[in-house]
């Protein structure tokens, strides 16, 4: 547990102290999951409320594909929560970005620009986090959506500036605790879908050292099937690294891994059929998956803990089998069940626990640690930064 890192409730604030805050605000305009907005709240009410001067860096989107657009919504969320006007600024890293945060009065909140529309903040890019570094002279780091990323908003900001985990970022997690380890007399599930490949890397197989049941669904699942040699048609297959790390886990599997007997398709002109996993057509893709009649029973009046990182299917586009089934066996009341992830979160149904978290909670869960938290535990605590 990050313990031993310097909060931000710890430091001293007084007004006119000038804060840079690293959110993970990775939402669009339609602003779900909210959550990932909302997380943010409690630290920037304490460094507005005391009068500092807050410039908010966050993500959205990626630069990679093109899904990288302005921030001005989650200003307004922010504003709305916080109950005082949050301004947005659409650049971050050029000079009008630095006269606008030296213009920031006493407890005034600006969002800036999205640090993603740059190509190097996914790389971490020294120069970039050293632009970014100007807005303020001392960095709260918020974002446990992304406290896994070395990004130039977080770890790098932490190069060139003193700096503090928001309480909420050591909040988050804490909370995780219980999905932790492993745990002696109750079944541990865990279910891994979506397209990223961490749901494999980190996941799948850190997850087979702790849990009992591993669940693929998603490019995991067929990543997992063209690993043991079955076709799989026109479906999305991990990476050779994703393979090799499926390989791992085949040849040392600790966990059990469900490997489905049939599962549903979806051909070039559009047929839905359910085939065997054996017979999976040259031109359909693998879009959902029935549970095994022997796994179905043991999830019957389940009372262990599961997660659930990533969708199983293709949920969205209608395909929901496996997800209502796993979904309705994990909401029983003695369950202890935990969803990961932005995505997976605004697109299933659920209203139980989750985290923001689907990268960064694997990555803690796994590892016991994130790229965010070695890096506060190397920085300068955050020292008086009133503006001159």
């Amino acid at each position: 547990m990050p313990a031993d890192l310097p909060l931000l409730s710890e430091q001293p604030i007084a007004p006119g102290d000038r804060w840079v805050y690293s959110a993970g605000c990775n939402v669009g305009p339609d602003l779900r999951p909210a959550g990932r907005v909302d997380r943010e709240v409690e630290g920037l009410r304490l460094l507005a409320g005391r009068g500092a001067r807050v410039a908010v860096l966050s993500h959205q989107g990626s630069h990679r594909d093109g899904t990288a657009h302005p921030l001005p919504h989650v200003a307004a969320r922010l504003s709305t929560a916080l109950g005082r006007p949050v301004g947005y600024h659409p650049s971050n890293a050029d000079d009008s970005a630095v006269e606008r945060a030296a213009a920031l009065r006493d407890g005034e909140v600006v969002v800036f620009g999205n640090t993603r529309e740059h190509a190097g903040e996914e790389r971490g890019d020294p120069e970039l986090a050293a632009r970014f570094a100007r807005l303020g002279a001392a960095v709260a780091v918020g974002g446990f959506s992304k406290a896994h990323r070395a990004h130039a908003s977080n770890t790098g900001l932490l190069r060139f500036l003193p700096g503090c985990a928001a309480d909420s970022l050591v909040a988050e997690a804490r909370a995780l605790e219980p999905w932790a380890g492993t745990a002696p007399g109750v079944l541990s599930v865990a279910v891994l879908g979506g397209v990223k490949p961490e749901k494999t890397l980190v996941g799948l197989r850190g997850l087979n050292r702790t849990y009992d049941l591993l669940i693929p669904g998603g490019v995991v699942l067929t990543t997992v099937l063209r690993a043991l040699g079955h076709r799989t048609g026109r479906s999305p297959v991990g990476s050779a690294a994703c393979l090799a790390a499926t390989a791992e886990v085949l040849a040392d599997p600790r966990a059990e891994l469900h490997v489905p007997e049939r599962v549903v398709v979806l051909g070039e002109s559009g047929r839905v059929s359910t085939v065997d996993v054996s017979a999976i057509p040259d031109d359909a893709s693998v879009v959902d998956f029935e549970l095994r009649q022997d796994v179905r029973e043991r999830l019957a009046g389940f009372t262990g803990r599961a997660l659930v990182a990533g969708t199983p299917s293709r949920y969205a586009d209608g395909f929901s089998l496996a997800a209502t089934e796993l979904l309705a066996a994990f909401a029983a009341p003695g369950a202890d069940a935990l969803l990961l992830g932005g995505d997976t979160v605004a697109e299933l149904p659920w209203s139980g626990p989750s985290s923001t978290g689907g990268g960064s909670a694997l990555h803690y869960l796994a590892d016991g640690t994130c790229a965010v938290f070695e890096a506060l535990r190397t920085t300068r605590p955050a020292e008086r930064t009133t503006a001159p």
